[in-house]
Parts: C-alpha cells; sequence; structure tokens
C-alpha cells in the first residue's frame, strides 16, 4: 500500500502547531528532520534536540488527495502553504531496508561494531554487538569512531574507566572487551543510562558496568576519561573531569569540531600536560596525561 507524504522546511512556524496541524488533517506521523546537515549529539538537561533549519514530515495513508490536503492547510499556514511538497512512497519492509543498510564497522586493528543480524566478519575480532536505538552513539559519526580508534591503540588493561557521555555505552562496552577492571558509564539521559546496561549485558560485560547520573557520580579518580560529548560542555565541564581522574591517568575528549579545539584544549592545560590532537572530518579528539602536580 502507497503512502502519501507531505513534507515542508519549517522556517518561523511553531513545530508544535504546524505538527498539531497536519495530524487534525489526518497524518498518521509527523517527524522532524534535520533540513542543513546540522548535528544534535548531546542537548542539556530536558531540552528537546532541534536544528535551526528544520523540515517537518508528515505521512497520509493511500487515498488522501495532495491537492486537497494542501489547500485545507492554506488558511492557517498562509503563504508557508506553498512550500509543501508531496510525494507517493511505496510500501516497504523497512526493518528489513535499515537492517540491509547496517553492516559491520572497523575502528583500528581489531574493534569491531556489528549488528545484531550478521555474524562478526571476524569472530577473533572485539567485537561488539549493537543496534542503532534512541541513544547517540553506533560508531556511525567521525566523534565515536575517534574514541574507539584510541582505544584500539591504547587497550585499557585493568584500568578504571569513566565514560562520561555515554549515549548507547559503545565506548564503556569497548573498553571493558579490552580489558578495563571497571567503567562508570555517566549520561545526563536516563534513556542513555538504560540503553548502555541494555547493550553492557548483550555483550557480555554487563556486570563491569555501572551507570549514573552526572550528579551521582561517587567520589572517584579514574585511570581514564572518556568524554565524547560537546566542544561547550567540556569547556564548563574541566575542573570536574580533571578531578576525576588521577595524577597521571589519561582523558580523551570528542564531540569538538575542528575550530573549536584551541579553545578546548586551553580547557585542560592546566590539568594535562602532552595534549594531542587528531582530526577526522572536520571533528578533533584531543588525549592528554593528567599532571602530578593540579590543585
Amino acid at each position: 500500500m502507497p503512502w502519501i507524504q507531505l513534507s515542508l522546511e519549517a522556517g518561523d512556524l511553531d513545530l508544535e502547531q504546524l505538527s498539531d496541524l497536519l495530524l487534525e488533517a489526518g497524518a498518521v506521523s509527523v517527524t522532524f528532520q534535520d533540513a542543513a546537515d546540522e548535528p544534535v549529539l548531546e542537548p542539556a538537561p530536558g531540552a528537546t534536540p532541534l536544528w535551526s533549519r528544520t523540515r517537518v514530515v508528515a505521512l497520509f495513508e493511500a487515498g488522501a488527495e495532495p491537492a486537497q490536503l494542501i489547500a485545507g492547510l492554506r488558511a492557517p499556514l498562509g503563504e508557508a502553504a506553498e512550500r509543501i511538497e508531496s510525494a507517493t512512497l511505496e510500501d516497504r519492509d523497512w526493518v528489513r531496508a535499515w537492517m540491509d543498510e547496517f553492516r559491520p564497522m572497523r575502528f583500528g586493528e581489531r574493534v569491531w561494531i556489528c549488528p545484531s543480524h550478521q555474524p562478526p566478519p571476524d569472530p577473533d575480532a572485539v567485537n561488539i554487538l549493537l543496534d542503532p536505538g534512541l541513544a547517540f552513539g553506533t560508531g556511525t559519526h567521525p566523534t565515536t569512531a575517534l574514541c574507539l580508534e584510541w582505544l584500539d591503540r591504547h587497550p585499557p588493561a585493568d584500568l578504571e574507566v569513566i565514560d562520561y557521555g555515554c549515549g548507547s555505552g559503545v565506548l564503556a562496552i569497548a573498553a571493558l572487551k579490552l580489558g578495563a577492571r571497571h567503567v562508570w558509564a555517566v549520561d545526563n539521559d536516563p534513556q542513555a543510562l538504560i540503553a548502555t546496561r541494555d547493550n553492557a549485558g548483550r555483550n557480555g560485560v554487563g556486570e563491569g558496568v555501572d551507570t549514573c547520573l552526572p550528579e551521582d557520580v561517587p567520589a572517584l579518580q579514574a585511570d581514564l576519561m572518556l568524554a565524547n560529548i560537546l566542544a561547550n560542555p567540556l569547556v564548563e565541564l574541566a575542573p570536574t573531569l580533571a578531578g576525576q581522574v588521577r595524577p597521571g591517568g589519561m582523558i580523551v575528549l570528542s564531540g569538538i569540531l575542528a575550530e573549536q579545539s584551541d579553545m578546548v584544549r586551553a580547557a585542560y592545560a592546566a590539568a594535562f600536560e602532552h595534549l594531542v590532537v587528531d582530526q577526522q572530518d572536520g571533528w578533533v579528539r584531543i588525549s592528554g596525561r593528567r599532571r602530578d602536580q593540579y590543585a
């Protein structure tokens, strides 16, 4: 059965009101999409992650007449109704289509992220079984890839690790599979903590990870801090994150655009030495060692 799709770039329209209008017109679903390739990775607590340019997409059942739908929206939307685009979508097995598109990915020499429906290409590698979900982080974004590649080159054998901004738990799981003694997985989104626990259990490392909100991190100093969030939160959290790393311990920061690297590096220079900046596709990773003397 084909579906009728209406879409438009919202501009200055109120998104909630627009969504309500489309649902009242008979839409079976309304979704918001990025209209300008603008990633939203780690929203603030309680914030709804949207983009500066948002495309609204409404799906209607077969038999709906696009011209009539658009005509009915002209009164409430005014000139914006002229921007509405219509299309007919053939029905398909969307789950199967998604599964066909998500394939195993290798990071560094040994680490693979593999969808659960496919056998790992190398059974002897460090294989992480992970399917895309609501929480950010399946390895497809350069920020996650940069961190996985660092872990592959620096296995955290027998180390206490903090994964700050854990998302799906991919970095926590990778650290444990590479020999970490224990990981604290931290995120301001409770759903991310659930995803991390579920994914860790699916990968056989559930006993090695504890999850908590940022305000519940226990008083400890880890051997390794992984923080894949965004540049501004990293700068704001610099004293907190530095204080949670033991002298001589390592920090790995990502979620940073190349033009933001100097700002983030400066925020951590007092506490960390030998800060190294690595870049991939316009994003950077900063890694360094905690100074012995830091107040």
